[in-house]
């Protein structure tokens, strides 16, 4: 099987809600930063040391926490429920560099993304990561 079907027999998970929060942020993980990238090079970033240098600004944990904070009022309440699972994982991770707090936070987004991502779900994916991508850049 090549690696493209792979990525496409995502589609056949058709109760993500299911899997463990930890498996969901670890998706959710790769398609924000997969996004990040892609928004990036939207704004024209296409040398990759300014690529990378602007990508640690959106995919830290204290950044992503912030994120979370400032999209909690317009989750449904079963989307806060998989950020809350995501948030209250016990993951065997030690965070470096962020709080205990932040770094299970960014869990929480994390996990929240990977969901939206599996539950194919690309508009509301697009406006939460919308929302990350103004809060950041008005952070300037």
């Amino acid at each position: 099987m090549s690696h493209w079907n792979l990525l496409f027999s995502l589609e056949k998970i058709n109760q993500p809600n299911m899997l463990p929060p930890l498996v969901l942020a670890y998706i959710g993980d790769a398609v924000y930063e997969l996004s990040v990238r892609a928004h990036l090079i939207a704004r024209g970033i296409t040398r990759t040391d300014k690529m990378h240098a602007g990508a640690v600004r959106y995919v830290c944990a204290e950044t992503q926490s912030e994120a979370l904070k400032s999209i909690e009022g317009m989750l449904t309440e079963e989307e806060a429920s998989v950020a809350r699972r995501g948030r209250n994982a016990k993951s065997s991770h030690t965070p470096r560099g962020a709080s205990v707090i932040s770094y299970r936070r960014s869990t929480g987004l994390e996990c929240l993304v990977g969901y939206l991502f599996l539950k194919n779900n690309p508009g509301r994916l697009a406006e939460i990561m919308d929302r990350v991508f103004l809060l950041v850049e008005s952070e300037k």
